[in-house]
């Protein structure tokens, strides 16, 4: 991480009520320049709620600046590639190193922290952990709202999809992939 980052660390339990308010805060605030209203209220439901699984594997990340959490996200070594469409049956699936790529998941950053090199280092602490694991490559699921951040990340557009969350709205978002570089 580069100087001047206010320090990342790992998440536990007793974060999870400021990472909801996090994530729900960043989606009001930056998803209504790529969203409609309908969408964003929809997202604030069901895209900002945490999968405590990250943070039960140890794969979910905090910056932390005066006390708040200003920036997080983590990977996955289990198939759910993202929130807010409900549960699949096998959601909790390990994937095969071998085979599959590591799931980067629920990326947030508080709007006044934006541009700062934060996700970027989520996303490196996030390449070296799974590359850790024998993971040769990184999927996710991006919202328009993270699209620019992923791309100049090096992930690369699979395609454009509309999902419907469980309440009926359709949201639009970018599937991507991305090699893991090798040490």
């Amino acid at each position: 991480m580069s100087g001047g980052l206010p320090p990342q660390r790992p998440a536990v339990p007793a974060d999870v009520p400021a990472i909801t308010q996090l994530m729900r805060d960043s989606i009001r605030e930056l998803f209504p320049r790529f969203y409609d209203a309908d969408q964003t209220a929809s997202a604030v439901t069901h895209t900002g709620r945490l999968d405590l699984q990250l943070i039960d594997d140890g794969t979910y990340y905090v910056h932390e600046a005066g006390g708040a959490i200003v920036a997080c996200g983590g990977w996955s070594r289990r198939n759910r590639l993202f929130a807010g469409v409900g549960d699949a049956a096998d959601d909790d699936r390990l994937l095969d190193p071998a085979t599959e790529a590591a799931r980067v998941r629920a990326m947030f950053v508080r709007a006044d922290w934006t541009r700062r090199g934060l996700g970027r280092a989520i996303l490196e602490t996030c390449e070296r952990a799974a590359r850790d694991e024998g993971f040769t490559s990184l999927s996710l699921m991006a919202t328009l709202p993270g699209e620019p951040l992923y791309r100049a990340y090096g992930f690369r557009e699979i395609e454009r999809v509309t999902f419907e969350a469980p309440d009926g709205v359709l949201h639009q978002a970018v599937a991507m992939t991305r090699p893991i570089d090798p040490l």
